[in-house]
């Protein structure tokens, strides 16, 4: 249920229908518009069918939302979120985020000398797998807590947003201690208790679509972030499986209208696990921001042939730094900016 309120409502009535509505057991949030402030109830329907919300002071109109995704709609929020990243980095403003860099953190020196070529080249946001699922257990895991300090380290250095995955809800503090961004994978795109968890934690999210998952599903997996008080989400596209086999996944372009559509969040595309391969990966990246994305999460890496995961799919730095300019007649003609 959605409580819009009045223009000229005051602190003092919006506190009292919060009030109110928690003393009822329900679940308020406050979503302030540029005309307009509303409050988001999640809880039992039956509650709010028979509690007169729409004669408080304040309150303009209540109006159910139909979508299952409750918070992440736009029923919910019509204006596009602007997340703070940090460092003032924000995404979902005119500004397209690249986020780039290695697919496993491998030694403090290479990723040093790779977040300066990034950084160089026009990326805000360094990347670096810290923690790697992996199909095989016998293929190289992560540096792990020694991978998040080598981020963390460089980060701070050089002035740059930090993401990186977090698998497993026990590590959720320890990864938000050291890096701005923390990344769900496809693999845990429904594992709801990891969802939970950093949902506790206030820092920006980003969630990647599982290789089998809908649109609807990935907004799901969404609110359950969302639901537990944290609104900073980034909804990733990273390809999905299909039957098609000449690239590692198909990346569906038609998910980042789709879904701006039905949700206000910022959407970031992964060309490079999309891909597979390195020299699809630029095609896929100018079609992503002709197509509306907020974001881009691109793999480099100055010597693929001896990357520890994913070589095949990582620009070299160079030909991420040509990528970057090209990209950017693409998004003046978007009306935004790299």
């Amino acid at each position: 249920m959605i409580i819009v309120l009045r223009p000229d409502a005051t602190k003092e009535q919006v506190d009292h229908i919060i009030d109110k509505v928690q003393k009822l057991g329900l679940t308020p949030h406050v979503s302030k518009g540029t005309e307009r402030t509303i409050i988001g109830v999640i809880g039992p329907e039956e509650v709010l069918r028979v509690t007169p919300l729409e004669v408080f002071p304040g309150v303009e109109k209540v109006m159910p939302v139909l979508a299952p995704y409750k918070l992440v709609s736009r029923e919910f929020k019509r204006q596009d979120s602007i997340i703070e990243l940090g460092k003032g980095v924000q995404i979902g403003a005119k500004r397209i985020v690249c986020m780039a860099g290695p697919c496993a953190v491998e030694s403090f020196e290479s990723l040093r000398k790779l977040a300066q070529e990034v950084k160089k080249a026009g990326a805000c946001v360094l990347r670096g797998g810290a923690f790697k699922p992996r199909t095989s257990p016998y293929s190289f895991q992560g540096l792990g807590k020694e991978g998040l300090e080598y981020l963390n380290k460089v980060g701070k250095e050089l002035g740059l947003v930090t993401v990186t995955e977090v698998m497993d809800p026990r590590d959720v503090e320890l990864v938000a201690g050291f890096v701005d961004i923390l990344q769900i994978g496809c693999r845990n795109m429904q594992n709801f208790n990891l969802l939970k968890e950093v949902g506790l934690t206030k820092k920006p999210v980003l969630l990647k679509r599982g290789m089998s998952s809908t649109v609807k599903e990935l907004l799901m997996s969404a609110e359950y972030i969302l639901s537990a008080g944290n609104f900073n989400v980034l909804l990733c596209e990273r390809g999905i499986r299909t039957f098609e086999d000449s690239t590692r996944n198909t990346l569906d372009i038609s998910a980042i209208p789709v879904a701006k559509q039905f949700s206000h969040l910022p959407m970031v595309v992964d060309p490079s696990h999309a891909a597979g391969k390195w020299g699809l990966v630029a095609a896929l990246a100018k079609a992503a921001v002709a197509c509306g994305a907020d974001g881009l999460l691109i793999e480099v890496h100055d010597n693929p042939e001896e990357a520890v995961s994913d070589g095949a799919q990582s620009l070299l730095p160079a030909n991420f730094a040509s990528l970057m300019q090209e990209l950017k007649v693409i998004a003046k003609a978007m009306g935004r900016e790299i």
